[in-house]
């Protein structure tokens, strides 16, 4: 059996529609032919490391962009 691999994208996209309660997860994985389980495993992962999006400042664009000009 091989294994599949899923983009980070993909991950996300399902983590939030099932974070959404809309459906559920049994549905989610017929919807994306994935086990349940790999749902909760993912959206667990999820909730323990979503803390450290807030860790590191974020830089926008026009930021990035400015410190390019400051250093011309």
């Amino acid at each position: 059996m091989n294994k599949r691999k899923h983009t980070s994208a993909f991950k996300v996209k399902v983590v939030l529609e099932a974070l959404s309660e809309r459906s559920t997860i049994q549905e989610l994985g017929r919807k994306y032919d994935l086990h349940p389980s790999q749902i909760t495993n993912w959206k667990t992962q999820f909730l323990k490391n979503s803390a450290s999006v807030f860790d590191k400042p974020v830089k926008d664009a026009k930021s990035e962009a400015q410190e390019k000009e400051d250093h011309y």
